[in-house]
């Protein structure tokens, strides 16, 4: 079984990806380091689909520190591979010693290469088919961008080197920086098969759950997440790397769920509302200003909706397929677009509805929140569509000061990714209907826009 299999048999398995780094930070005594290192194993051995040691480190302690760092990577346990941190660099015979160093005495199952001499410095490591590689893109230092994002026809150095290595072999996999989601994205558009190691989460100031809406492919897979310090230096090093794994289950069915179908896949029920917001002129294209002052080539206009009753009878019956074994008190509506929407939810769904103040009201009662309702009520948060988390974290802090308990937010379209990242840290579920990928697959198998523009839009929205 090959590395990449070995990997993805992790997550069918322990549904993990994560990466946990061992670099023995200031532990010089031998016995000491090895003391160490198999606690931490012991601990995060369930959360763990790889461990990657920093050769460095190990060789700082001479013969002694290599002898510990042979032992530590035999106490792993055999159905998690081990990638060996060496960052090696050579050509021909040399290289090819560094390759039997880390594959036939070490038994690594993969390596990081650095690529500055091209293929001759990454063949040698590519002999054996089971093992991996690594090669260096887009690092995580704060200067790598002096070199790495330099200009190479039309393109960052690091998208160059990327593309050259992964034609090389598919056991080529790539380090691209955890902590740059724009690279992440970036080289995930140009390679949407090849994996990524991704280190820079934590401590350098990656998040884990961006990383992966950034860097995963379709299927949420193709990349691991590499946190040590956050992990190896926390007081429960167990409690640490069990939290990453879960943050990377709910972003790895985020990016799942948010794929678009073939229409033929839809529900009936999902193709027939589609349709009607096609037909009430929801979806635009063109050239939009958006409130962020990016230039969009769509817009989703669901204001329109309330002119034909239809389409709202239909938008109302998704939002309550969604919410119905949702538990809630109340349903709270943002201004102003989704106003409407929530009323019809409300007459639909029997359930009592209250609406924020945004901003706050500066005449008559003043009240902050309209409608009934009593503290410690759970509410149910409810809008048009999501691109950011921006207007609900208005709404939010509104009802919270009331002594309002919202923990769900359901909108009828999910835009982009970031509007679900924020309302994860803002502790609350996001619940769509379906995402606007869906819509756009919609629009082009029904003739409405060309196969460029949905290239075109296609590219905007993961951008977003």
């Amino acid at each position: 079984m090959g590395f990449y299999e070995r990997i993805v048999n992790r997550w069918e398995t322990a549904h993990t990806l994560l990466c946990v780094g061992l670099d023995p930070r200031g532990i010089t005594d031998p016995d000491k380091l090895f003391s160490w290192a198999c606690r931490i194993i012991d601990a995060t051995k369930a959360y763990t689909a790889c461990y990657k040691p920093n050769s460095a480190f190990y060789e700082a302690l001479g013969w002694e520190g290599m002898q510990v760092l042979e032992k530590i990577i035999a106490y792993i346990p055999h159905d998690i591979p081990v990638i060996l941190d060496v960052k090696r660099a050579d050509i021909g015979p040399t290289a090819q010693a560094y390759a039997d160093a880390c594959f036939s005495v070490l038994k690594a199952d993969a390596v990081t290469v650095n690529p500055y001499m091209g293929r001759d410095a990454v063949d040698p490591f590519l002999s054996q088919p089971d093992k991996a590689v690594f090669v260096l893109a887009r690092t995580s230092n704060p200067h790598a961008k002096e070199i790495q994002d330099q200009n190479v026809r039309g393109e960052p150095l690091y998208s160059f080197i990327a593309k050259q290595a992964v034609s090389w072999s598919p056991q080529v996999g790539l380090v691209v920086a955890g902590n740059d989601a724009q690279a992440l994205q970036l080289l995930r558009n140009q390679l949407p098969d090849t994996w990524f190691l991704a280190p820079g989460i934590g401590a350098q100031g990656g998040d884990i759950a961006q990383a992966i809406h950034a860097g995963a492919r379709s299927d949420g897979l193709g990349i691991i997440p590499v946190v040590a310090r956050g992990i190896t230096e926390a007081e429960d090093p167990q409690e640490a790397a069990r939290s990453y794994a879960v943050a990377i289950q709910k972003a790895v069915e985020t990016v799942r769920a948010s794929q678009p179908q073939s229409v033929q896949a839809l529900s009936g029920f999902k193709h027939k509302l589609m349709e009607g917001l096609i037909a009430t002129q929801c979806f635009k294209k063109g050239s939009f200003v958006l409130k962020s002052g990016k230039v969009s080539p769509f817009y989703i206009d669901l204001r329109r909706v309330i002119s034909d009753p239809r389409v709202l009878d239909l938008v109302s019956s998704a939002y309550c397929s969604v919410i119905k074994d949702l538990s809630f008190d109340r349903i709270a509506g943002i201004p102003a677009a989704a106003l409407p929407l929530a009323t019809a939810v409300s007459l639909k769904s029997g359930k009592p509805m209250i609406w924020p103040r945004i901003p706050l009201k500066d005449h008559g009662t003043g009240q902050r929140i309209e409608g009934e309702f009593k503290p410690g009520e759970h509410i149910l948060l409810l809008d048009d569509l999501i691109t950011t988390g921006a207007s609900k974290l208005e709404a939010l802090e509104v009802l919270r000061a009331e002594g309002l308990v919202v923990t769900d937010l359901v909108v009828l379209i999910e835009r982009g990714k970031q509007g679900r990242i924020d309302m994860e840290r803002a502790g609350v579920t996001l619940h769509a209907c379906f995402h606007v990928r869906e819509l756009f697959t919609l629009c082009w198998e029904l003739g409405i826009i060309t196969q460029e523009e949905f290239a075109a839009i296609e590219q905007f929205a993961t951008q977003e």
